[in-house]
């Protein structure tokens, strides 16, 4: 089952760091990897859960980088220089 399952009742109280998101990046991987695998030996029908569990582990994650603050940019470009330089 997938790490971003959470029962309704823990919804919203789990904190997010960058031991989750990488356990789900590596989770994605491996069902990536599952997918295919199943798919070159023909088995679509077996596929489509792990398609679930990978589609809403990307719109998690994708909810995630949307509400936390632009972090992607370098510092030289985060900063706003002092007065006269």
């Amino acid at each position: 089952m997938s790490i971003v399952f959470v029962p309704k009742k823990l919804r919203g109280k789990a904190k997010i760091n960058q031991e989750i998101i990488q356990r789900l990046l590596e989770e994605n991987d491996q069902l990536i990897r599952c997918i295919t695998e199943y798919m070159q030996k023909g088995r679509a029908v077996e596929c489509v859960q792990y398609q679930q569990i990978l589609h809403r582990n990307i719109v998690y994650l994708a909810t995630i980088a949307d509400a936390s603050p632009d972090s992607t940019a370098p510092p030289s470009e985060a900063r706003t220089p002092p007065e006269g330089e």
